[in-house]
């Protein structure tokens, strides 16, 4: 069974989105009146927020995952290399950040100047921020999207960036200028450091690492009636959007009807176990029982 939830993730895009591109326009505009290098920064790292929205956008409409004759394993990766872009997004940001604020070291510019008004104007930011973050992540997880979570947890590096700003500001307001310049620093590295989680945590997907044990697959497998042995287990995709596993079978059946029956009761528990999957099982004679449950075991070494 396939499960098709691009419409619930283009909903949730959309709301953020929106909230997004109010909290983008409102750092802008206290950076420009306020002068602060770290508030520019900021709003230059929620840039890559509505940007990212917009490719969200664009590749949940890609990532089918119903397959067809050009793609038989269905179009679900195109939303891991959206949230590669992601990825790169941030990378630029962050280069763009510590170009600024050297930049702003080598050529000091006007100092800041900050009110009250502004800093209540970055408390409602930041609520908004923690709101979408939080949001966007549970969505994410109850549809099973990569890209929602990827997002999420950029938004959630943009509350740090935030609440950074936020206490610089606050040192400016005391009459420490040399703050703002300072803290720009920090905020890159954070937007760097959610740029590595977002690409560490959609790679595997993409190079086809194992999805599943293979012992926790051999062990659900022979709780089968019927199964004598079970080897040669290989798995890839995201547990809860889709899983394709294949494996070598040796059953008691004595005809084919038999076997078949007992490959359905394989994929059913599968299925009931590890959500949304495509299992492919050759059946084999009992002579070609093997006791090596996945590939690169010690046993194939021997």
């Amino acid at each position: 069974m396939t499960l098709d939830q691009r419409p619930a993730v283009r909903r949730v895009l959309i709301i953020t989105l929106l909230l997004n591109l109010f909290v983008m326009g409102l750092k802008a505009f206290l950076g420009w009146k306020t002068g602060s290098l770290s508030l520019l920064a900021d709003a230059l790292h929620s840039v890559t927020d509505s940007a990212n929205n917009i490719l969200g956008l664009l590749t949940s409409r890609l990532a089918s995952p119903y397959p067809d004759r050009d793609h038989p394993y269905g179009h679900q990766k195109f939303d891991a290399v959206g949230a590669l872009a992601i990825a790169a997004f941030l990378g630029i940001a962050c280069f763009e950040i510590l170009q600024s604020a050297i930049g702003r070291l080598l050529r000091p510019g006007r100092p800041v100047r900050l009110d009250g008004p502004e800093l209540w104007l970055l408390l409602v930011v930041l609520g908004v921020n923690i709101f979408v973050a939080f949001y966007e992540r549970r969505e994410g997880i109850r549809v099973g999207s990569q890209i929602l979570i990827a997002d999420a947890k950029h938004t959630m590096s943009d509350i740090w960036v935030t609440i950074l700003v936020l206490a610089g500001l606050i040192g400016v307001w005391s009459g420490w200028q040399w703050l703002d310049v300072a803290l720009s620093f920090p905020v890159a590295l954070l937007v760097f450091v959610s740029a590595w989680s977002v690409l560490r945590s959609n790679l595997p997907w993409l190079v086809d690492e194992m999805a599943i044990a293979p012992e926790a697959i051999h062990s659900a497998v022979m709780e089968v009636p019927g199964v004598l042995n079970c080897h040669s287990i290989a798995s890839r995709g995201l547990i809860g959007r889709q899983v394709f596993i294949e494996m070598h079978l040796v059953t008691q059946a004595q005809d084919v009807e038999t076997a078949h029956g007992i490959t359905e009761a394989i994929e059913a528990k599968l299925q009931e176990r590890y959500g949304p999957s495509r299992v492919l099982i050759h059946v084999e004679p009992p002579a070609y029982k093997s006791a090596e449950i996945s590939y690169g075991s010690e046993d194939s070494d021997a």
